[in-house]
C-alpha cells in the first residue's frame, strides 16, 4: 500500500520561499503530540490521541480479518476429515429393519390352510431388524496410509492459515506506519501552511501600500496553493490507511494511538542467519512438506487397494410374525420368524487390476509434482529471503544517511541565523538550510517508514515474526 507518493519534494516545495526564513526553525522542529498547528479541517479529533497501538492492531486482525475466519474454518473441516480417517474403517457396520401388516399364515412346508396372498381379512403385526459389519483386521495399510494422508492434509491447511496470517500482518503494518507518515506529513504541511499564510496576509498589505512587488506576492500566493494541495493529498492518504486498519481489524470505530515513527529494535544479523530461519519456519516450506508426506501416504494408500481387506465378521438378524407360524423346520426359510447371528473371518477384494494401477501411477505422478513444487519453492524463498534482506540493508542506510543529512542542515541553519542576528548575512540566506532541513527531515521519516516495511517484509518471508516491529 503506498500511503505517500509526493516524497521530499512535498516538503521541498513548500518551503523554497524567501517569506518563510524567519519562521522556518519554529516550522522544522518535531511536533509534540497535542500541539500540532494545522488547518482546522485537518486535525485529528482529540479522541484519537488515545488509540490502538500496533500489537493491538495486529491482534484484532488476527482475530476478526475475513481471510483468516475463512482458513480457520477450512482448517476445522480438515480435522473433522481426520476425525473420519480415524473411525471409518472401524465402523463398517449397517443396521436395517422395519414394521408392518403380515396375514395370518398357519401350517407347514407340507400343508397350508391359508394362500399366499399377502392381503386378507386377517392381518397382524409384524417386525424386523439385521444388523451385519465387519472390524478390519488387516488391510495392508490402507488404514495407516488413509489416516496420514489426513494428517497432512491439517498441517496442509494450518501451514496454509500461517501464510494468510502472515500477509494480513504485513499489510496492517503497512497500513499502520503509513498512517504515522502520513500524520506527520499533515502535521509539517499544517506548520508551513501557517508560516506561508503570515507571509502572504504581510505581502498583501506591503502591496497595497506600495512597500512590496506583485510579482512576490503571486509567487506566494501559488505556493500557498500548493501547499493546500499537497496537504489535501496527505490527508487523503491518512484517511485511506485509517480505513485499511479498521477493515484488517474488523473494528469500524478503531482509533489509532499518536505514536512517533520509529524504526524497528531489531538489530540486523547476517543473511544465512535468515535464509536458515527461512528453511525452518517459513510457511510456505513447512506448507509444501506436509503437502508430500500426504502425497506419499496417498502413493501408499493406492497401492494397498490392490490387495483385499481381511476382518471379522459379525452379523445378528431377529424378525417376528405372531400372524404368521414359526417353522422349526431348519431347511425351510422362514421370512417372518427367525433369528440368527454368526462371527467369522470375512475379506473383501476388488480385483480392478488395471484401473488399480493407473490410480498408483496418478498418485506417483501428483507426488513427483508436489515434489517440484518444493524444489521451486525453496528456491523461491531464498531468492525471496536475499531481496528482502537487501531491502533492509538499503533502508537502514538511507535512514542513516538522512539522519546525518537532517542534523548537519540544522547546524547549517543555526549557523546562518547567528550570522543574521550578528548582520553578516541577510534574511534571504535562511531559504536553503531551512528548505534542505524540512527535506530531511521529511525523508528521515520516510525512510523510517520504509525501514520498518522492508523489516515487516522480511519477517514475513522468513517466517520470523518477532523481528518486525511489533512482532
Amino acid at each position: 500500500m503506498k500511503l505517500i507518493s509526493a516524497r521530499s519534494a512535498l516538503v521541498a516545495l513548500a518551503l523554497s520561499a524567501p517569506a518563510l526564513a524567519r519562521g522556518a526553525d519554529d516550522a522544522a522542529q518535531t511536533p509534540q503530540s497535542g500541539d500540532r498547528r494545522v488547518a482546522p479541517d485537518m486535525i485529528d479529533p482529540p479522541h484519537q490521541r488515545g488509540g490502538a497501538t500496533l500489537n493491538r492492531c495486529l491482534d484484532l486482525a488476527d482475530r476478526n480479518h475475513p481471510n483468516l475466519l475463512a482458513e480457520r474454518a477450512r482448517v476445522s473441516r480438515t480435522r473433522a476429515q481426520l476425525l473420519e480417517a480415524r473411525f471409518a474403517p472401524f465402523s463398517q457396520f449397517r443396521m436395517t429393519g422395519g414394521v408392518g401388516l403380515a396375514p395370518t399364515v398357519r401350517g407347514d412346508s407340507l400343508f397350508s390352510p391359508n394362500t399366499d396372498r399377502s392381503l386378507t381379512g386377517n392381518l397382524g403385526l409384524a417386525w424386523r431388524m439385521d444388523i451385519s459389519g465387519a472390524i478390519p483386521l488387516w488391510t495392508f495399510g490402507k488404514i495407516q496410509s488413509l489416516r496420514e494422508a489426513a494428517e497432512g492434509a491439517v498441517k496442509v491447511e494450518e501451514r496454509q492459515l500461517d501464510v494468510t496470517r502472515d500477509e494480513v500482518r504485513l499489510d496492517v503494518r503497512k497500513a499502520y506506519y503509513g498512517l504515522l507518515l502520513a500524520r506527520d506529513a499533515v502535521t509539517l504541511l499544517g506548520e508551513v501552511k501557517e508560516k506561508v499564510d503570515d507571509s502572504v496576509a504581510k505581502l498583501t498589505r506591503d502591496v497595497d501600500a506600495d512597500d512590496a512587488d506583485p510579482v512576490d506576492l503571486f509567487r506566494m500566493q501559488t505556493l500557498q496553493a500548493e501547499i493546500d494541495a499537497r496537504l489535501s493529498e496527505a490527508s487523503k492518504f491518512r484517511e485511506v490507511a485509517r480505513a485499511g486498519l479498521r477493515f484488517y481489524t474488523g473494528v469500524t470505530d478503531l482509533e489509532i494511538k499518536e505514536s512517533v515513527l520509529e524504526p524497528g529494535k531489531h538489530r540486523l544479523g547476517q543473511l544465512g542467519q535468515y535464509l536458515s530461519a527461512a528453511r525452518v519456519h517459513r510457511p510456505e516450506v513447512l506448507m509444501a512438506r506436509a503437502g508430500i508426506a500426504a502425497r506419499q501416504a496417498q502413493v501408499r494408500l493406492a497401492q494397498a487397494q490392490m490387495f483385499p481387506d481381511i476382518g471379522l465378521g459379525f452379523s445378528f438378524g431377529l424378525s417376528r410374525a405372531p400372524e404368521v407360524a414359526d417353522q422349526i423346520n431348519p431347511f425351510v426359510t422362514d421370512p417372518g420368524n427367525y433369528l440368527h447371528y454368526g462371527v467369522g473371518l470375512v475379506f473383501q477384494w476388488n480385483l480392478d487390476f488395471v484401473p488399480a494401477y493407473a490410480r498408483v501411477m496418478q498418485a506417483q505422478a501428483q507426488l513427483q509434482e508436489v515434489e517440484a513444487l518444493d524444489r521451486k519453492a525453496l528456491g523461491g524463498v531464498a531468492a525471496e529471503v536475499e531481496e528482502a534482506y537487501a531491502n533492509v540493508v538499503d533502508w537502514r542506510k538511507r535512514y542513516n544517511a538522512y539522519r546525518k543529512a537532517e542534523r548537519y542542515a540544522k547546524k547549517w541553519l543555526a549557523t546562518v541565523q547567528q550570522a543574521i542576528d550578528v548582520g553578516t548575512m541577510e534574511e534571504k540566506d535562511l531559504t536553503e538550510p531551512a528548505r534542505k532541513y524540512a527535506e530531511h527531515r521529511y525523508n528521515r521519516l520516510n525512510a523510517t517508514m520504509e525501514y520498518n516495511v522492508a523489516l515487516a517484509k522480511l519477517a514475513k518471508v522468513t517466517g520470523w515474526d518477532a523481528i518486525a516491529p511489533g512482532g
